[in-house]
């Protein structure tokens, strides 16, 4: 019986080029295959990567609870004002009271070079144009300006002023006690002696509180502050009355916010 030859090299291939060894996992060529326990292991396993630390989101949302929240809170009360406001509005359709000055008498207006001896008779028209809201108003400090120059100081007593009601108010306002320093009685004397008159602005000042229905309101102060009146001083004792056709008024609220007032 012939005796088989084994050849001592691996076939070649079909493209006539030696067959390339195996390779390993790693790069290298595998002498031994099928691979070992171990080497099956190193190749299926994935490579380490260490995980990031967790994310602390607790804090983050409820920080995002809190401010979301507020806004909701803010924007809420908002809307409920306003819809408040609109009700009152239409209820009651409130107006602020309206003043003018019906008549100014000068009876007396004598400079010196030191002191100011004035008289003046006012007479102003206080008027309420609510149907359902009354006033009350505590005494009324008067002013008499001309040029930031104090002339003339006066008061009106308390009041109410009840709904669809016109008041007139008389008083008398006469000139500051304390002497008048150069500089005041230099102005006056120059507006006196180029035209004859003076400018004059008048202020009133007082706290007033609001009645609607059977509610009241705290006191809140109020300016009104009357321009565009001239006077001229007296020659003799017969009083000038100044022209106040075209005075105007205007009311403004005094609120105080701390040590401001607005």
């Amino acid at each position: 019986m012939a005796e088989r030859v084994y050849p001592a090299a691996k076939p070649a291939a079909a493209n006539g080029t030696a067959a390339a060894p195996a390779v390993s996992a790693n790069g290298g060529a595998n002498p031994a295959f099928p691979a070992n326990k171990a080497q099956l292991y190193n190749a299926a396993r994935p490579t380490y990567r260490p995980m990031p630390p967790p994310r602390r989101k607790h804090r983050r949302s409820c920080c995002c609870c809190c401010c979301l929240f507020i806004t909701c809170l803010i924007v809420t009360v908002i809307l409920l004002a306003a819809i408040a406001g609109a009700i009152f509005w239409v209820i009651y359709r409130p107006q602020r009271p309206s003043f003018s000055v019906q008549s100014l008498q000068v009876s007396q207006f004598n400079l010196t070079s030191t002191k100011l001896a004035s008289k003046f008779n006012l007479t102003v028209i206080a008027r309420n144009p609510n149907k359902k809201i009354s006033f009350f108003y505590d005494p009324i400090n008067i002013s008499f300006n001309s040029d930031d120059v104090d002339i003339g100081d006066g008061s009106i007593p308390a009041f109410m002023h009840d709904t669809k009601s016109t008041k007139t108010l008389k008083t008398g306002v006469s000139s500051p006690k304390q002497n008048l320093d150069d500089s005041a009685i230099s102005t006056l004397r120059s507006k006196l002696k180029n035209k004859n008159t003076l400018p004059l602005e008048i202020k009133l000042d007082t706290k007033v509180k609001v009645k609607v229905g059977s509610l009241k309101t705290k006191k809140v102060g109020i300016r009104v502050k009357c321009d565009g009146i001239k006077i001229s001083v007296p020659s003799g004792k017969t009083p000038t009355k100044a022209t106040t056709s075209d005075v105007k008024c205007k009311v403004d609220l005094r609120i105080k916010i701390w040590k401001l007032t607005l």
